[in-house]
């Protein structure tokens, strides 16, 4: 994969417009490779492209976690800066099509990983996924194996999540706004769907369902947790995706993630306790296969079907819109208001 050229033409949207301008450790704390952006396979320029089209066109929404920092089927028409009312995303967005499918690409932990699980400003991601016409996200990330069933290369697919994390920000509420969505089925049946008949067409060993544990981190699990974690009955162990699940309910994106097992976390009696050196090379023999299983799953997917989670915030809200503050109101515009998008 090759990096991206300085010549680029990149696009900067702020909350209200767009103007011209110029990321294991299982999600947590590996280094990437060097020129590991997407691929730029006949990249059209963006200097044609208006503010309205980039932030229009429906999208599937892609976010590459450890070891993921590009897409190299992705043939990028745009890089797009984004500034959110939440602040800065992980690093630009990469819009083009991915199985002639309109996608918008970012890597989780930035190009370089240089963001801990902690670090990431989950809500400015989200937002941006959002402005960019994402109503649908699929996440790749590195997971630890909390059963012996779940080898490492093999695909979870979780429907459930436990968080237990406690340092970051999970809502775009607050700031006298108040609401509660329902959360009690987190993950889009139909991307889940979509993921799991690409992973078998591609003969990858995948398994459907199953419990996502979010830790905080950037440390892994102590032995004694670990044992603890296992006992719960959980199925996989990360430090990310519970935090991205709860921000897309918000923002009215069905979500569902696609989990690489590199490894048995440290609970394993017959397996050395996870290392960072061992998860990268997981993750690059499994690398080529989860682009595989991605670029499929895209395939099958439709940008212009609505949301199956469209309306959450919308019905959870409980202050009335007289009573929330004209700034928090704006911030939450793109998910309340209807054309906002």
């Amino acid at each position: 994969m090759k990096s991206p050229k300085s010549t680029k033409t990149r696009k900067k949207i702020s909350s209200s417009g767009i103007r011209r301008g110029g990321g294991t450790s299982r999600e947590r704390a590996v280094v990437p490779p060097r020129h590991s952006s997407p691929s730029r396979k006949s990249p059209k320029s963006s200097s044609s492209r208006g503010g309205a089209a980039l932030s229009s066109v429906p999208r599937i929404g892609l976010i590459g976690g450890s070891g993921l920092y590009g897409l190299p089927g992705l043939r990028i028409t745009d890089e797009v800066a984004l500034s959110t009312p939440f602040g800065k995303p992980s690093g630009t967005y990469f819009l083009g099509n991915l199985s002639s499918v309109p996608v918008a690409f970012l890597a989780r932990h930035g190009r370089h990983h240089h963001l801990l699980p902690s670090e990431i400003n989950y809500r400015a991601n989200v937002w941006g996924f959002r402005r960019l016409g994402c109503s649908w996200l699929v996440s790749a990330s590195a997971c630890g194996s909390m059963k012996e069933a779940y080898r490492p290369t093999d695909i979870v697919l979780p429907d459930q999540f436990v968080d237990l994390t406690r340092a970051r920000a999970s809502t775009f509420l607050g700031d006298g706004c108040v609401g509660h969505v329902s959360f009690s089925h987190p993950v889009s049946p139909v991307l889940a769907a979509a993921l799991e008949i690409a992973g078998r067409a591609e003969n990858a060993v995948v398994h459907a369902g199953g419990t996502y544990l979010c830790i905080e981190g950037p440390q892994f699990s102590t032995k004694a947790e670990s044992l603890l974690y296992r006992s719960w009955g959980v199925d996989v162990i990360g430090m990310t995706n519970a935090t991205e699940a709860k921000l897309c309910r918000e923002a009215g994106i069905a979500y569902a993630s696609m989990c690489l097992v590199t490894d048995y976390d440290c609970w394993h009696e017959d397996e050395a306790p996870v290392r960072v050196d061992a998860v990268l090379e997981v993750l690059r023999a499994n690398a080529r296969t989860a682009n595989r299983v991605l670029a499929a799953a895209v395939r099958g997917l439709d940008p212009l079907r609505p949301s199956d989670c469209a309306d959450a915030l919308g019905l959870g809200l409980l202050t009335p819109p007289g009573r929330v503050p004209g700034r928090t109101r704006r911030r939450l515009a793109l998910f309340t208001e209807k054309g906002s998008a």
